[in-house]
């Protein structure tokens, strides 16, 4: 089992970025698939994830109501995105893609399988 996740770097504010990740090693269909962000000295937060079918998604604290964080998943090409714009320095992360065999996971300790993640860091 593998995810594979891609896309951080360095961004400046406003700026904005498309995380992917690719699974590999199980199928993807039938996991709720999710994204994950740890800031320096702090603790890992949960931020997004995408229902099997992609068709129901939901946010975390940090990003709910923003409207700045899109997830969606591709199952044919095995792929969870993580589109994120209006960037701010606070977003400045290492981000984590999850798969989780539990429907509609929110909580790190339902989530099977972690990729190595992606940093994302939000500077001018």
């Amino acid at each position: 089992v593998q995810l594979q996740a891609s896309g951080g770097g360095l961004v400046q504010p406003g700026g904005s970025l498309r995380l992917s990740c690719v699974a590999s090693g199980f199928n993807m269909n039938t996991y709720t698939m999710g994204w994950f962000r740890q800031a320096p000295g702090k603790e890992r937060k949960f931020v997004a994830a995408t229902s099997w079918t992609g068709r129901r998604t939901y946010g975390g604290d940090s990003v709910k109501g923003q409207g700045r964080f899109t997830i969606s998943r591709d199952n044919a090409k095995s792929t969870v995105y993580l589109q994120m714009i209006s960037l701010k320095p606070e977003d400045t992360a290492v981000y984590y893609c999850a798969a989780s065999s539990s429907y509609g996971a929110t909580a790190m300790d339902e989530y099977e399988y972690w990729g190595q993640g992606t940093l994302v860091t939000v500077s001018s």
